[in-house]
């Protein structure tokens, strides 16, 4: 993404300034060299991270070798196979009209249309195997949303299409730091083997293959003792399942039902307000001393999605805390008693959504990059007004109906997912106390025991 605030009077001039650093960009080696020291001291920095770190392994674990499941942080012994003609490559590969959208935000549509015709218009489409396999894309698209209607789905125009082709799956796997092991065999069937730390060639990449789910077990080795007598060792899972893709209706059930869960650190700043009524506050944080984190997560991609729960807790209670997940996952999809959803709970988090979604769409940026956003991913520009109704329309059923959908790993994507759950862990090391690592077996019985996930 490419992004500018300018005066109105200078809008042509910072398109065109854009347009030639996307289009006509010097490339040296040097620069190179220089972001790729950069890079190699990030990526430490990352990995020493568990909290930056392990979303990343979430979704190698859930799509293990395909789409999703390729790494974004680029491994570290891959770093030397970066050169400028590479990444001139990498540009020739994706930067093709029928992947762009240009988007405004202040600006007449009439003019955009114009700015993006000028500076873009002429731009050929892709051919061969990285590109997308519909006719409908044009050589140039162009969204823009004039000041006086930002609510109006109307006030935009595109000609994105998403790719929909499949094809057998790819494999890219560069040796990675720090892996323990891997599985993504479904639950109750699964086996432990050790990854193969050889580093492989990428094969040829199919851009319209779909996102195959496989779920799976990671196992980092443990985390040393913290040098800092004031910070406690922790232990960090995340457990995970697939999801609805972002074009799918349940997408407002599956925002609900997240901001239900919510959660949060055992020390927030900002008092009540901030989500602390949610479910993995009140049942979680609130009830367990041992739990330093717990906060629900969903991320929803073009294809597949995938909705889970991220915690970290004192070393000892790992497998503990796998049953609190599982437990609050498995009330949502409970028909009646104490623990169900409750009318009152689902109408909080209706009204949280909707303050959240209204509140970050007053900024202009943020409304210019959702803009830019839905064009490319559904082809128009969903108005708040037509996403707080569809966010109201929800019943305690809808919520029920797809947490069942989704925990019951019954989830049925392009992908042909497995419906096996994904967890990622990776424990802490207390001082002086010797402690054997949960087993596979262990977490599959737990995750089994509650019913979760495609046994």
């Amino acid at each position: 993404m490419y992004q500018s605030a300018t005066f109105n009077s200078a809008v042509p001039t910072t398109v065109g300034l854009l347009a030639e650093t996307i289009r006509d960009p010097v490339i040296t080696d040097e620069e190179v060299q220089q972001q790729l020291e950069t890079a190699e001291y990030e990526i430490q920095e990352i990995w020493s991270k568990p909290e930056l770190i392990i979303g990343e392994l979430v979704h190698m674990a859930a799509y293990k070798d395909n789409t999703l499941g390729h790494p974004l942080l680029c491994p570290k012994e891959r770093l030397p196979f970066i050169t400028s003609g590479l990444i001139e490559k990498y540009r020739d590969t994706f930067y093709k009209p029928e992947r762009m959208v240009v988007a405004f935000a202040g600006v007449q549509h009439g003019e955009a249309v114009r700015l993006a015709t000028q500076y873009f218009g002429d731009m050929k489409r892709g051919h061969g195997p990285y590109s997308s396999s519909t006719d409908s894309a044009s050589v140039s698209s162009a969204s823009s949303i004039d000041s006086s209607e930002t609510s109006s789905p109307s006030s935009t125009s595109s000609i994105y299409t998403p790719p929909s082709s499949s094809s057998s799956p790819s494999k890219i796997l560069s040796k990675l730091p720090l892996f323990k092991n891997l599985s993504t065999s479904a639950a109750n069937r699964a086996t432990v083997s050790p990854l193969d730390p050889s580093l492989l060639q990428p094969s040829t990449l199919d851009l319209t293959q779909p996102s195959h789910y496989t779920g799976g077990f990671l196992a980092l080795p443990p985390l040393p003792h913290p040098t800092n007598q004031l910070n406690n060792p922790l232990s960090h899972i995340h457990l995970a399942f697939e999801a609805p893709p972002i074009s799918s209706p349940d997408i407002y059930a599956l925002a609900t039902l997240q901001t239900l869960l919510g959660g949060g650190g055992s020390f927030s700043a900002g008092g009540p307000g901030k989500g602390m009524y949610s479910r993995l506050y009140t049942h979680v944080l609130n009830q367990h001393g041992w739990v330093e984190s717990c906060v629900a997560f969903n991320n929803s991609f073009t294809d597949s999605g995938i909705f889970g729960i991220a915690a970290s807790c004192t070393p000892a209670k790992v497998g503990d805390m796998i049953d609190v997940m599982c437990r609050e996952l498995q009330a949502l999809t409970l028909k009646t008693g104490f623990s169900s959803l409750q009318v009152a709970e689902v109408n909080r988090a209706k009204n949280q959504l909707r303050s959240s979604l209204l509140m970050n769409l007053e900024s202009r940026l943020v409304e210019l990059e959702d803009l830019g956003r839905q064009v490319q991913v559904h082809g128009r520009k969903v108005g708040a007004t037509e996403m707080c109704e569809k966010i109201d329309a929800l019943t305690v059923e809808d919520l029920k109906r797809v947490a069942r959908l989704v925990f019951g790993g019954r989830v049925r994507n392009k992908g042909e997912g497995t419906g096996a759950p994904t967890v990622v862990i990776q424990e802490g090391l207390e001082e002086g106390v010797k402690r054997k690592q949960i087993p596979w077996e262990e977490v599959q019985h737990r995750i089994a025991r509650w019913k979760l996930g495609r046994l």
